[in-house]
């Protein structure tokens, strides 16, 4: 009995012991375990596990006294410009083109406009005084008819009886406008009994005033008579010019009969010189334009309205009408514009306005040539006729052109005739 007790009470011991140690190593495991784990965070803080110090020390808020600017959500909009055109050297003695890049973008929103750029050829301004990018006030005044200067010719006439000699003296001419570069040349003609005699001066370079101090001699039939009183001639004395590409024309000319040489013997005469006039040639229609002028947006419109009485033998095959209008700037073609073609009618109807853009200071310069073409085959255009508007022309052409600028913002229609 004893000894099953002992027995007994080892056993016992012996598994309460057990029991007891197996504790101790669970919880020596498990501390083990949390002090790797705390010594990991510690080490790699981003695998820690969130905890609320744990946010509260990865957000920290810093507080800033620096104001705060908003910015802008409006853009400033895209401003449309017309580009630059070279043109004549008038046009192109213009203050420099970049000048505008400087300007500011307020100054840009209320000066410059949206403008369509298939109809607009741009012309710069004159350079002025004012430097200001761009300025509503003109800086001249419009141009009228009656503020146009023509060249002005001062000569003498001496009648020498004894050689039956004309002196004509050539002294100076005045208002000449031409391009830079240009030389000219006064000429005269005598007409007497069918039979023309030709002089001329010397060549000088053209500019507003030049000095000739020259004499044309002309030989008339005064045998039989003591005057030129009883001739019956005509003298012609014109301004011819010359430019740099060999292209002749007429500025201007005057004529005077030979029967009043004796009232202007000895006399110092001062002439304008007027446009020459076309040769009277048979028309070859009508065409009826309309022409308006608005001085405020420097631009010229020009209604291409109907043609009537055309003739011509180009018109047998095919009937296939239209007007290309061309604007020049003295010698120099800035703009070319065409109406649509109307087919099967002698008196066609267009109806088309056209607007070129041409500053005021240029108008006096400025001419406007139509012509009347028919598409007789595909790409071939047979001229019918022609007409040409402006200060340099004559006829309806030029009255026309003086009506406009003396009645500016008024639409003005006139009949003009056709010439081949």
């Amino acid at each position: 009995m004893l000894v099953s007790a002992t027995a007994l009470l080892g056993a016992t011991l012996g598994t309460v012991s057990g029991v007891l140690t197996l504790c101790g190593l669970s919880l020596l495991c498990k501390s083990c375990k949390k002090g790797k784990l705390e010594s990991g965070d510690e080490a790699d803080p981003e695998k820690a596990k969130p905890s609320i110090l744990h946010t509260l020390t990865q957000f920290s808020v810093h507080k800033c006294t620096e104001p705060i600017q908003p910015q802008a959500s409006l853009k400033f909009p895209q401003i449309y410009r017309p580009k630059p055109s070279v043109t004549s050297q008038e046009v192109i003695n213009y203050k420099e083109h970049g000048a505008s890049n400087d300007t500011s973008a307020a100054e840009l929103d209320t000066c410059n406009q949206a403008t369509e750029r298939e109809e607009v050829f741009s012309l710069p301004r004159q350079a002025s005084a004012d430097e200001t990018p761009c300025t509503s006030e003109q800086t001249g005044a419009m141009t009228t008819s009656s503020s146009i200067l023509y060249p002005k010719l001062h000569f003498s006439i001496s009648l020498h009886k004894e050689s039956g000699e004309l002196h004509i003296n050539i002294v100076e001419a005045e208002n000449i406008s031409v391009e830079a570069g240009c030389e000219g040349y006064i000429s005269g003609c005598v007409s007497v009994s069918e039979e023309q005699k030709h002089a001329h001066t010397a060549v000088h370079k053209l500019a507003v005033h030049v000095q000739w101090g020259e004499e044309l001699v002309f030989a008339l039939p005064m045998e039989g008579t003591e005057d030129t009183d009883s001739l019956d001639g005509e003298v012609a004395l014109s301004l011819h010019c010359c430019d740099r590409f060999s292209h002749n024309s007429t500025l201007g000319m005057m004529r005077f009969k030979l029967a009043d040489v004796s009232m202007m013997l000895d006399a110092d005469c001062w002439v304008d010189l007027q446009p020459p006039k076309q040769e009277v040639t048979s028309s070859t229609g009508e065409l009826l334009l309309s022409l308006s002028y608005l001085p405020a947006a420097n631009r010229l419109g020009v209604v291409v309205m109907k043609a009537r009485g055309l003739q011509s033998d180009k018109l047998k095959d095919n009937i296939d009408l239209s007007v290309k209008l061309t604007l020049k700037h003295q010698n120099a073609k800035l703009k070319k514009k065409q109406t649509r073609r109307v087919k099967h009618k002698m008196n066609p109807v267009w109806n088309e306005m056209m607007m070129l853009e041409l500053p005021s200071e240029l108008l006096a310069k400025s001419s406007v040539d139509l012509e009347v073409l028919n598409l007789a085959s595909p790409g071939t255009l047979l001229p019918l006729g022609r007409c040409m508007l402006g200060l340099q022309t004559s006829g309806t052409g030029l009255q026309h052109w003086k009506q406009m600028l003396d009645n500016p913002r008024k639409q003005i229609a006139m009949w003009h005739p056709l010439y081949t």
